[in-house]
């Protein structure tokens, strides 16, 4: 990894990132669209009342003219999913796509490339930071979270960086002054599935607190790799966060935040059909018959992905006078490995690529100001300014066989020569592929309310974005012995780039007009008009220098937000409007394969254009006391408007990848206390989702059938006491799927699934003191 330079940055903002760092807000957690108000009031048999700062102030998400979609702490937990990209399945209009890069989509639209240039379309915000490293969510495990929310559609105006589809906001709990607390909770279950978590909130002194959560989960897989008698698609991740919160007055606050996880996991690309009569055979053979239902392998190599995340961020709020000041500093950096080889067999039979491995190293340092002016007047107005530098670095080695087997049955070599896709023909002493990128941003930012009456405002916001995106690529030499166990001759298939390096830059002003109309206290309609950005950027194409366009969208959304029956029941309701321009996507192009054919690579380039539309909706209904009922849907309507690659393929009019047409969920929660003083609780949720295809085109291989998952949750508290326990079943019907499709040149169809993709029954306790 490499460490931050602050000498790097640019003098054009190191003056103020110096001046500003001890600045400060006394608005709630910045970035965090939502944080239920410590304040706010519960009354038995109403729905909760929901607080976000979406819009960079405190205030009720109904009245806040954005589709929103939370998740609070309780529904996490009701659900029993662990894993943060599992929040796909509890929001609709959400997907996860683990196939091009490992990225969100919002609405159908999220990033689909590999390239380390390449801004995500979906911005997750934890606790005010960005998350925006390469191959990283920014967050895993889920433990002590306060609120998850979804905010649906563009939001490059008040967010801090390049979201054209959505973000996805995160809060952890913060510490409580004078309190002290412990909750902790165990859970097993099939697969041996074992869940851990604790939290440990302190005082240290009156106006002093500190906050630590830990927590440890693992699943065995259920697929299996039988040449090498292993699982494939366990997983195990472990972390933890620490917040500290000073109170230093009525009108200063410090809150430093600091996290550490771990993930592991085996869920590699496993064969599901169209291998060639030799391979098919052997894997035949072997005991392994690729389908869509199978996640078995015969692969003499074992595939593993590692992830680690660890950062700090210094939150400063002050109050000057009526105004609020906010400063958010942070520093983060990621590590992810890869090893993910595809020979689907014995290496002493068959290979194809069995050296396949790469390390990604990130940091990245951002600066946010924000301040507020005080609400009930005229006019009411936030501005802001925002720093962000990201780093990445890549080692990457594909090493080839085409088909030749490795070893013999001794294990000996048999393969003097290897190729190397990571390698440029002609160059000696070369290799792997050895990537740099530089993505840095500077944005300023506003929006100005103008209460026009106590039911009409209109509120106008705007944002000028500059970005400096540069990407580099060297050919290095890795020693090969302790990856093959000897000294092979490699062949590089590709030609050396005429351009190693390029550099991009451009700003972009986007802005937003958001209409808003109070029918009642309680019915609110709304409309907006918002514009977009992602910026330029540097790619490299079996190692040719191909640089890509920035990327615009303009959207409309329109909706109403209701509650009615003194709030036992809310229902809002969008539609909404997307035209994306140069949208920046994943292409499919071939490179050279050393032996004079060619192989398939993924890229990103541009599709001319594309356009979302469709209908959300959320109801929430309590009609009795005890009895909560929630419901969700998306109906979204993809498809790319203009797109011909390379004037002999045209894919336009074809279907948005991952993006089902239909999806919803729907729970409900029953509580009741008996007369002994037993608390039982009943949870259940079906989530669903339409067909949909995982790569552009529509191609039949790339197929998945709509779905619908079950999950369940009994608990049950004992009289008297903070000691819980129960039973969960997750995917209660046992429900196969795959989470994505590639067709691997000569290999045939790979796929992914997930832990979900199968029934989990278990049990679990926790307890608080």
């Amino acid at each position: 990894m490499h460490a931050f330079d602050s000498s790097r940055l640019p003098l054009r903002l190191a003056t103020v990132l110096l001046a500003g760092s001890a600045l400060v807000s006394s608005l709630p957690a910045m970035a965090a669209a939502g944080e239920l108000a410590e304040d706010a009031e519960v009354v038995p048999g109403q729905l909760s009342e929901i607080t976000v700062t979406a819009q960079r102030r405190v205030e009720n998400s109904q009245d806040v003219p954005l589709a929103i979609k939370s998740l609070d702490a309780d529904a996490l937990a009701q659900t029993g999913y662990t894993d943060f990209t599992d929040i796909q399945y509890m929001v609709p209009g959400v997907q996860y796509d683990p196939t091009q890069g490992a990225a969100f989509q919002i609405r159908g639209v999220g990033s689909r490339s590999f390239d380390f240039s390449n801004a995500k379309s979906v911005s997750v915000v934890v606790d005010g930071v960005v998350m925006d490293g390469q191959r990283a969510n920014g967050l895993i495990g889920i433990t002590d979270m306060a609120r998850i929310d979804v905010l649906m559609g563009p939001q490059g105006t008040l967010f801090g960086k390049n979201a054209t589809s959505g973000v996805i906001s995160v809060t952890t709990r913060k510490p409580e002054l004078g309190v002290t607390s412990l909750s902790a909770s165990g859970s097993y279950g099939e697969h041996d599935e074992r869940i851990l978590n604790a939290t440990l909130n302190v005082p240290l002194g009156r106006d002093v607190a500190l906050r630590v959560s830990g927590f440890d989960q693992a699943q065995d897989g259920f697929g299996r790799n039988v040449t090498l008698d292993r699982t494939i698609g366990s997983t195990h991740e472990y972390g933890g966060r620490a917040r500290l919160l000073v109170d230093a007055g009525p009108d200063l606050e410090f809150i430093a935040r600091a996290d550490f996880a771990r993930h592991w996991d085996s869920s590699v690309r496993t064969p599901a059909g169209n291998q060639p009569e030799n391979v098919a055979q052997m894997l035949a053979e072997l005991g392994v018959f690729p389908d869509g239902r199978s996640a078995d392998t015969a692969d003499g190599s074992f595939g593993e992905i590692t992830t680690r995340e660890y950062g700090g961020s210094m939150e400063v709020n002050l109050g000057l006078g009526e105004h609020q000041l906010k400063s958010i500093t942070a520093y983060r950096e990621t590590a992810y490995d890869n090893s993910t080889p595809v020979n689907l067999l014995p290496l002493d039979q068959y290979a194809y690529v069995p050296f396949n491995l790469g390390e990604l190293d990130t940091n990245k340092f951002s600066q946010e100001f924000q301040l507020a002016s005080p609400t009930g007047g005229f006019v009411e107005y936030v501005v802001g300014a925002f720093y962000n530098k990201l780093n990445a670095q890549q080692t990457q080695l594909q090493w080839a066989t085409l088909g030749a087997p490795v070893y013999d049955a001794s294990g000996d070599p048999v393969a003097p020569l290897l190729y190397a896709i990571t390698g440029a023909a002609g160059v000696a002493d070369a290799n792997t592929s050895l990537f740099d990128s530089t993505n840095e941003t500077a944005a300023a930012f506003g929006q100005v309310t103008l209460n026009f009456t106590d039911r009409f405002n209109l509120a106008l916001g705007g944002r000028y974005t500059h970005d400096w995106n540069s990407q580099s690529l060297d050919f290095i030499w890795l020693d090969p012995e302790p990856i093959t166990g000897y000294n092979p001759t490699f062949v590089g298939t590709s030609p050396a780039p005429v351009y190693p390096d390029g550099k991009v830059t451009g700003g972009n002003f986007s802005y937003r007009i958001a209409p808003t109309f109070h029918v009642s206290e309680d019915v609110m309609l709304y409309a907006t008009y918002s514009t977009g950005y992602k910026p330029a950027g540097i790619a490299f194409v079996g190692n040719d220098y191909s640089p890509y366009r920035k990327e615009t969208v303009k959207a409309w959304e329109a909706g109403i937000k209701s509650e009615w029956w003194d709030r036992r029941l809310r229902v809002n309701l969008d539609v909404f409007l997307s035209h994306f321009k140069d949208f920046q996507t994943t292409i499919l192009t071939t490179i050279p394969d050393g032996q004079g054919g060619e192989l398939q690579a993924t890229t990103i380039g541009n599709a001319g254009a594309l356009r979302t539309k469709g209908v959300e909706g959320v109801i929430a209904l309590v009609p009795v006391p005890g009895l909560t009922l929630n419901g969700s849907f998306t109906y979204t309507d993809g498809e790319f408007t203009d797109y011909v690659y390379n004037e002999t393929t045209d894919y336009t009019g074809t279907a948005l990848t991952n993006s089902p047409k239909f999806s919803s969920m729907v729970s409900a929660d029953y509580e009741h206390t008996f007369a002994s003083g037993l608390g039982a609780r009943a949870h259940v949720d079906y989530a669903w989702r339409s067909e949909y295809w995982t790569v552009t085109g529509q191609p039949d291989y790339s197929h998945v059938d709509g779905y619908g998952l079950v999950n369940a949750r009994v608990t049950f508290t004992l009289p008297d006491s903070n000691i819980r326990f129960g039973a969960y079943a997750r995917n209660l019907f046992d429900t196969y799927y795959s989470t994505g499709f590639q067709n691997y040149g000569a290999v045939g169809m790979l796929h992914y699934t997930s832990p979900s993709a199968r029934r989990t029954l278990g049990g679990f306790i926790s307890a608080d003191f």
